[in-house]
């Protein structure tokens, strides 16, 4: 999944014949074919970018995989979250640009879910490594700039977004600062880098763009601490 982290504004150049950027610039804007609208749930608004795009451009950009590109699964893993389990991947991607060799690893981690908690009940899913791979590789693909646009707020499938009026931020609204403060007292968060990474200076003056990457993140370390604490318990 994505998360477009529009506060951090950025120039759009024009793409560059050569140089550093001429490998970068065949890999970042994907077609609107490849993007979905996340409509629900914790990611909404993110972007949904189509896995098999990356492979076909990777194959456009640096030949067939094994040949032009490839990657090694490194690390295979679970983490307990409160009443979930969690599947993570560790990955190496290697291509080879214009018949050099192997480039050193570019590494990327990610993860999915083997079981997870619904209003039905526990879901346990089967697929959950092969989707942690598939996460784990788009993290790698993110430092070659596969999709580069769309992770930085630029391209929206259609069109170029324009700036935003810097004049004129949005903040998170009173629900959302006090869903904020319960989990850093919840989690025993340190509220100056708290807010430092939020790059506010309170509370009341974090950005309302950056609300569902810092919620996120809360709430997967208070399942996190959760689950120590059943360890804790069971272990006693």
């Amino acid at each position: 999944m994505v998360e477009i982290d529009k506060h951090r504004e950025m120039e759009y150049d024009a793409p560059q014949e050569g140089g550093n950027l001429a490998t970068w610039n065949q890999l970042n804007r994907p077609p609107a074919s490849a993007l979905k609208k996340i409509g629900g749930g914790r990611l909404k608004g993110m972007t949904d970018i189509n896995p098999q795009w990356r492979y076909h451009v990777l194959t456009e950009v640096f030949g067939p995989c094994g040949t032009g590109w490839k990657y090694t699964i490194d690390k295979l893993w679970l983490e307990q979250g409160g009443n979930e389990t969690c599947a993570f991947a560790m990955v190496s991607l290697y291509v080879k640009i214009s018949g050099s060799d192997w480039s050193d690893a570019i590494p990327g981690i990610g993860g999915s879910k083997l079981v997870a908690s619904e209003s039905s009940g526990p879901h346990t899913s089967d697929e959950c490594f092969k989707m942690a791979v598939t996460d784990a590789l788009s993290v790698a693909c993110k430092m070659l700039g596969v999709a580069a646009d769309i992770y930085a707020g630029l391209w929206d499938g259609s069109k170029y977004i324009e700036k935003k009026d810097k004049t004129k931020p949005v903040y998170i609204a009173k629900d959302q600062q006090k869903e904020i403060y319960d989990l850093l007292r919840e989690t025993e968060t340190d509220v100056d880098r708290f807010l430092e990474v939020a790059r506010a200076d309170s509370l009341e003056l974090i950005l309302l763009d950056s609300f569902p990457y810092l919620i996120k993140n809360l709430h997967r370390k208070a399942d996190k601490l959760k689950g120590e604490v059943g360890d804790g318990d069971n272990n006693g």
